[in-house]
């Protein structure tokens, strides 16, 4: 029996067209907006950050405007550095200092903000001493707790206080400038969590009011669970900060032991002007770019462990 073959007509395969992505004028709007911010960050902080990991491998010398590869011997003299591990030391104190105290007072600000009165008057009088630029505050700072002339000892004076140091003792040095810069940054750190405050639904006060909670009972479970996330943004940004701490310390303590600043001997030198002081004194680029690198992955660390801590990508409201 003979079979019979049946041959169907092979039809063309649709060809796909690819997709192009096209910008629609509010999207060339937006970029051309942007296209300012692009080009600032590529210049003066893309760039520089990787020139800086590169003179990181060199001695690059400043006065000359050369330098040769060095590989990793910057690195290894960074480990063995002892002033570098002091200056880590000091600037540990310090933001421990100023974050820990920074953050109470600015969380009892906010909620009394937020409970009492919410006036812009009272919010624009907390952020005054923020507005100070920061050369103006330690200069104000270094004259008022002068030990012969300045204002604060001779009030400590008029009530049976002994003349103290401040900015003159090492001791007290490092507290001194974190009580300077906690001063001037509570008031902003108070609004950015006033912000967050702003955002719990009143209902729940309400319900825990009616049901007789306190007022500490209703900042623990109410609080400060729904003000996690924003006390989390500001942590991080707030210890980021007060690691980069150089211009208040700059100041302030030049015209303390003969003009030296860090001092009194190397009592406030933090990492920051550790790293200004080997490029630009000792014309020790490359040293100081390696000093720079490992202070950033120092941060990303510590950053990553907050937001690890503190949950930062959740949030009880629901």
């Amino acid at each position: 029996m003979a079979t019979t073959t049946v041959t169907r007509p092979v039809t063309a395969r649709p060809k796909v067209k690819r997709r192009t992505v096209r910008f629609n004028a509010e999207a060339r709007t937006a970029f051309l907006f942007l296209l300012p911010c692009l080009v600032g960050f590529l210049v003066f902080y893309a760039y520089p950050a990787l020139r800086g990991f590169y003179l990181s491998f060199t001695d690059f010398d400043l006065l000359k405007n050369s330098g040769t590869w060095v590989g990793v011997d910057n690195y290894k003299a960074l480990l063995q550095d002892t002033l570098f591990w002091n200056a880590l030391w000091i600037t540990f104190k310090y933001v421990v200092i100023n974050i820990s105290v920074q953050t109470v007072l600015a969380l009892g600000i906010a909620v009394l903000m937020h409970r009492l009165t919410q006036s812009v008057i009272v919010r624009s009088v907390v952020l005054l001493p923020w507005l100070v630029p920061n050369a103006v505050l330690a200069l104000l700072w270094m004259w008022m707790l002068d030990p012969n002339l300045g204002i604060v000892n001779h009030w400590l004076n008029a009530i049976g206080v002994s003349t103290q140091g401040f900015l003159g003792s090492e001791s007290q040095v490092i507290p001194t400038i974190a009580g300077i810069n906690i001063w001037k940054n509570m008031g902003y750190t108070a609004l950015l969590l006033f912000g967050g405050l702003v955002m719990i639904p009143k209902s729940f006060y309400e319900a825990a009011a009616i049901d007789g909670a306190s007022e500490w009972r209703m900042f623990r479970t109410i609080t400060l669970p729904l003000l996690r996330p924003v006390l989390a943004l500001v942590l991080v940004v707030t210890v980021i900060g007060s690691f980069q701490v150089f211009d208040t310390i700059q100041i302030a303590t030049a015209g303390i032991g003969g003009g030296n600043p860090g001092g009194p001997g190397n009592a406030s030198r933090v990492l920051y002007m550790y790293i200004f002081q080997q490029a630009f004194e000792f014309n020790a680029l490359g040293y100081a770019s390696a000093l720079a690198v490992a202070l950033i992955v120092l941060l990303v660390i510590v950053a990553a462990i907050q937001m690890k801590m503190l949950r930062a990508d959740e949030s009880d409201l629901a």
